[in-house]
């Protein structure tokens, strides 16, 4: 099941997932793919790592892993909506990894709009001193955290 970012489909979301447990977040990139986890509680998002983008079979079997450690029970993966609103490519890729993914994992996936948690994560960041390396090397691991964040506080407004 794939769910977009609606008010209704927050409270399906919530339903299908399986009572307690931690949730994945994704963020999806051309070259990595940022990976955050929640608490079993689900209040509160971790930064996990960064997977390097190969093929997609690569790159499930790397989710895979994380699975197996985590038992996850959902998938919260940043839909790059434009700013205006609008879906460009980016998303229509997105939307085209949720559906093979959740055809080979078979959890919940859940599409939430991510504009600006990258330019949020960037901010945090900088605002820690880090270099310009050092922030490349993290930025997608905390773009997911923040995508998660974001879903997991909504996720709470919804109980």
């Amino acid at each position: 099941m794939i769910k977009k970012h609606t008010e209704d489909s927050i409270e399906e979301f919530l339903n299908s997932i399986d009572g307690n447990g931690p949730l994945a977040g994704l963020d999806l990139g051309t070259k990595t793919i940022g990976v955050a986890i929640s608490d079993q509680t689900r209040t509160i998002a971790t930064s996990l790592c960064t997977i390097k983008r190969r093929k997609f079979h690569d790159d499930v079997k790397e989710i895979l892993k994380i699975h197996s450690s985590y038992q996850f029970k959902g998938i919260v993966l940043g839909l790059p909506i434009n700013m205006n609103g609008t879906e460009g490519p980016r998303c229509q890729s997105t939307r085209d990894f949720a559906k093979k993914i959740s055809t080979t994992m078979k959890l919940p996936i859940y599409l939430w709009d991510e504009r600006l948690s990258t330019v949020a994560a960037e901010k945090v960041l900088i605002a820690s001193d880090l270099s310009r390396i050092s922030r490349s090397k993290v930025i997608d691991k905390v773009a997911a955290c923040y995508v998660l964040q974001g879903c997991l506080d909504r996720l709470k407004l919804a109980l």
